[in-house]
């Protein structure tokens, strides 16, 4: 499974591409996206997605 970020909510803050340890958050457009090919969810490093983690806005980064 991978995380997805949300275009129209994302605000550019760019705080969620430094915490990734698999680096799958990647700019796009003006925003982010979160490569699925690569994305762990944190598993097997973290409890949680650390893009979770530090994301301040609601329902920006979903599961897929």
């Amino acid at each position: 499974m991978a995380l997805k970020i949300n275009r129209d909510i994302c605000t550019s803050c760019g705080d969620c591409e430094p915490v990734c340890p698999t680096k799958s958050i990647k700019p796009f457009k003006g925003t982010y996206k979160i490569e699925a090919d690569t994305c762990t969810e944190c598993e097997g490093e973290f409890d949680e997605p650390q893009c979770l983690k530090v994301c301040m806005e609601d329902d920006c980064i979903e599961y897929v």
